[in-house]
């Protein structure tokens, strides 16, 4: 397990305010618990609709998201969760604010239904933290578990029709107690939210993954709004609670985590393809300079004259050592273990150690790069001044990465020959950093005319 910088374990910290949560929210149920006359709930049918929407919104935003992230690393614990809040957003779209929107008063079918619809999805939420593997085809088991959420939805609701009058009103009339199924219902909900609770808990003590830290304080607040909906029910289905704004903060911090979850597993994806690249250019380059020094070897060895041969050897071997040193740089780079000014300045003082070109690199601090920005102007940095070192015949150059009109730009320019501005004439490496600008949605001009040298601009997106 990691550690902090004083030694304790993350699960502990978690662990302590986890409990110093669950205190506070158990503290507060039992407060209203015991004075009924303070809870507030409100007669307010527009501001449950607002409540009630927000809510689709954010579960159906937390099943995309979550179906993002399956779609890259094909876990089924992100299948789970991206059925199961699409299962919540599908129900309170169809049976609570369709009902809502078209002025007709939530029914008993429709509120049956919804009820199912949220006891299936966190059942498959809590379920999620106990499965392991991985799916074969993304796209079939994407399509194929929302298919069956959208049929359980609608078994469910042709279940409870069919049922007529045997199930109660959820609110009836004149009646001071809901009725007891409702009850059992919540209760059935607040086990879930535990269960998932403890899920998630004992997935980020093994692994100790951010997500799941966030996916356990959203499941100790659902819990809690299960909980006040159990011990302090509301009497008619317009009212809104304390009850509704927990499950509301509940299904933000979801969202929260899950956003912080695809952003790690983009930028995770992004250091792999990183990874493989420098691998890729590490055999076409550095295995090419070892067997040139391999080959002016064997030629010694065979008795090739040394004022040929020994010149040729050093230069293979000082080319070996500077691309040895560029890849270690890319790969600490594109890990994260070395800061990005830092990373850049190094290369620049590799690539200028032999005199031959003069560079001079400005960073302006207060721009500010995402981690796969980073990777790629790293990258377009060096391959443009590898351009300017092999092609454009220059004895100084200038990199600049700084904002203008709170538009951040990087550009690279050099006093050398310069070319005739064509794309069809554009080389491997002018094509590689318009690629590379592009990867990152950004926009790439060259200006350029032979004999005034070449200047060339990314702009990053906004």
């Amino acid at each position: 397990m990691n550690v902090t910088h004083d030694g304790r374990r993350p699960f502990d910290d978690w662990l302590r305010g986890e409990l110093l949560l669950i205190g506070l929210l158990g503290a507060s149920l039992a407060f209203f618990v015991a004075y009924p006359a303070l809870r507030a709930s409100h007669s307010l049918p527009e501001l449950k609709l607002v409540l009630q929407t927000v809510v689709m919104l954010a579960a159906a935003i937390v099943a995309v998201l979550a179906g993002l992230r399956f779609s890259v690393e094909r876990r089924r614990f992100d299948l789970l969760l991206a059925s199961g809040f699409a299962i919540v957003a599908l129900a309170t779209l169809a049976f609570s604010i369709g009902p809502a929107l078209g002025e007709n008063p939530v029914g008993g079918a429709e509120g049956w239904t919804g009820v199912i619809g949220r006891l299936l999805a966190w059942t498959l939420i809590a379920a999620a933290p106990f499965i392991r593997g991985r799916a074969g085809s993304p796209e079939r088991a994407l399509g194929n578990a929302f298919a069956m959420a959208i049929l359980a939805l609608v078994v469910a609701w042709v279940a409870v029709r069919s049922l007529g009058g045997a199930l109660p009103e959820l609110v009836p009339e004149g009646s001071d107690e809901p009725p007891v199924l409702l009850t059992l219902s919540f209760g059935a909900q607040a086990l879930l939210n535990l269960a998932a609770l403890v899920g998630f808990g004992l997935r980020f003590r093994t692994a100790g993954h951010e997500l799941d830290r966030w996916l356990a304080l959203g499941a100790t607040l659902m819990l809690f709004s299960s909980l006040h909906y159990l011990f302090t029910p509301l009497l008619r289905e317009d009212q809104v609670s304390h009850a509704d704004f927990l499950g509301i903060l509940g299904y933000g911090v979801l969202l929260a985590g899950v956003w912080r979850a695809i952003r790690e597993t983009e930028f995770g994806r992004a250091v792999a393809e990183e990874r493989a690249r420098v691998a890729r250019e590490i055999h076409d380059g550095l295995a090419q300079y070892l067997f040139a020094i391999s080959t002016h070897a064997s030629m010694l060895e065979a008795g090739a004259p040394l004022d040929e041969a020994v010149p040729r050897l050093k230069e293979a071997a000082a080319a070996a050592q500077q691309e040895a040193r560029f890849a270690v740089l890319a790969l600490s780079s594109a890990s994260g273990s070395a800061p990005f000014d830092a990373a850049l300045r190094r290369y620049v003082e590799f690539l200028t150690a032999d005199g031959r070109l003069d560079v001079e690199l400005e960073i302006d601090r207060a721009v500010q790069l995402a981690p796969d920005e980073q990777i790629e102007v790293f990258r377009i940095v060096q391959e443009g001044l590898a351009n300017v070192r092999k092609h454009a015949g220059a004895r100084r150059a200038e990199v600049t990465i700084g904002q203008r009109d709170g538009e951040r730009y990087v550009t690279i320019t050099d006093d050398g020959t310069g070319f005739a501005v064509e794309e069809d004439a554009a080389g491997q490496g002018l094509k590689n950093i318009r690629a590379r600008a592009a990867s990152i949605e950004g926009g790439l001009d060259v200006r350029s005319r032979p004999g005034f040298g070449t200047a060339l601009e990314v702009t990053l997106r906004a």
